[in-house]
């Protein structure tokens, strides 16, 4: 696993326990280039971002998968979208009617977990987050949701973030496997507890799991590039008009001479003329992460 920015699946080959890690560097300072967080902030972003990148792992089809944390603290949304298990982006919101000086915390609010296949129903589980945890409030959510043991490790710093996950499966329909037992469960996150954060975020992949589970058969999968890409476009901002709707859109056009739509999270900005307003009014989709102005 050469690249900073990929994922690593594995299995254990006695038990039926999946595994991910997740190394973030340049897709992750992407994300920060985009705005000027306090530190605090960049780190949860960082979490986020790896969280992300490993449960988009889980999924197999064309589509997205997002993570939204939603508080009462200052920190009052965390955004993370990974496309296609592969492209990321996010962005942070804080309550500016809060002094700078104040604590940067998640607070208590939800966690929801949106998964949008492109052909396919769409999908959103949400869970509480009370803990400040996003990996417990994700552990949570397979527990409640899924009815499957997860356990997640985070790790973020100002360069780089990172993670890792293990998923207890139940047997696979017409294919075969080994049960895993509670002693088995129990050993290898016992094993998994005493990764650090700077292996998480210093050491390939490969050397993580020989560190962790020398003593275990575990195979690995060919490695899964990461990149900080935004799927924003202007026919999703001709969505956004059709959501503003034509009488709102018209006003802006003769307010302002044009309607601007800027992405929140790469600053992409997309321009409406009248003519243009006009032509887009056919089927009414809000994509997200726009502004409307």
């Amino acid at each position: 696993m050469q690249s900073h920015d990929a994922i690593l699946r594995f299995t254990f080959e006695d038990f039926n326990v999946r595994g991910q890690i997740a190394r973030l560097e340049s897709t992750y300072q992407e994300v920060l280039e985009q705005c000027e967080y306090p530190d605090e902030v960049r780190i949860l972003l960082g979490e986020l971002l790896a969280a992300t990148a490993l449960l988009s792992s889980t999924v197999k089809f064309s589509g997205s998968l997002s993570l939204q944390v939603n508080t009462d603290g200052r920190v009052r949304l965390l955004m993370a979208e990974c496309r296609n298990q592969a492209d990321l982006r996010a962005i942070a919101r804080l309550d500016e009617t809060l002094e700078s000086t104040s604590d940067v915390k998640l607070g208590e609010g939800k966690l929801v977990i949106t998964i949008e296949p492109d052909d396919g129903n769409r999908y959103q589980g949400i869970v509480n987050f009370e803990q400040g945890s996003l990996a417990r409030a994700l552990e949570n959510y397979f527990r409640q949701s899924e009815q499957l043991n997860t356990r997640l490790w985070l790790a973020a710093d100002a360069r780089r973030a990172g993670g890792l996950m293990l998923q207890c499966l139940p047997p696979r329909e017409n294919l075969p496997s080994i049960p895993v037992s509670e002693e088995d469960w129990q050993r290898v996150t016992l094993l998994a507890e005493t990764v650090r954060n700077e292996e998480l975020l210093d050491l390939e992949a490969s050397q993580t799991l020989t560190r962790l589970f020398h003593e275990e058969e575990v195979r690995t999968f060919d490695p899964r590039s990461l990149r900080f890409h935004c799927s924003c476009s202007r026919e999703r901002s001709a969505n956004a008009i059709k959501f503003l709707g034509f009488d709102d859109a018209m006003t802006l056009i003769d307010e302002q001479g044009e309607v601007q739509i800027d992405c929140q999270f790469c600053h992409a900005r997309y321009l409406f003329s009248n003519e243009d307003v006009k032509s887009v009014f056919e089927e009414e989709v809000a994509p997200r992460g726009t502004t409307i102005h």
